[in-house]
């Protein structure tokens, strides 16, 4: 495309877009953590003091206090699921998160286990 060719209003909307393109993405919050979150299916209390349920978006996390809501998106395919934080874990160093199986079902990772995911406070 040529610029003599675009009339005063294209060239106009050819800036803006490109002025707002930074504005229309979404920046990382500085909280945000990327690494790889797995996947658990207990039936027994978690670290808050109320029984694990696989059915429910919940999620063990080591230090975010219990009750904290976080967005977390598997890189994979963008999918993203909120979850509440109720447990403490992973208690290893490669992965930053365990999520419920219901919460890693809508992440489309049960059956891989392990997923590359960055993880949001809201």
């Amino acid at each position: 495309m040529s610029f003599k060719r675009l009339s005063a209003t294209g060239l106009f909307l050819v800036i803006v877009t490109a002025m707002a393109a930074p504005l229309l993405s979404s920046p990382a919050s500085a909280d945000t953590t990327c690494g790889k979150a797995s996947w658990y299916d207990l039936t027994s209390r978690t670290a808050s003091g109320e029984m694990m349920d696989p059915s429910k978006l919940t999620a063990a996390h080591p230090n975010l206090p219990f009750g904290t809501k976080v967005l977390v998106t598997n890189k994979s395919n963008g999918r993203s699921v909120v979850v509440r934080i109720n447990d403490r874990g992973p208690f290893t160093k490669a992965r930053i998160i365990d999520l419920s199986k219901a919460a890693a079902a809508k992440l489309q990772f049960i059956r891989k286990g392990i997923a590359k995911v960055c993880v949001a406070p809201l």
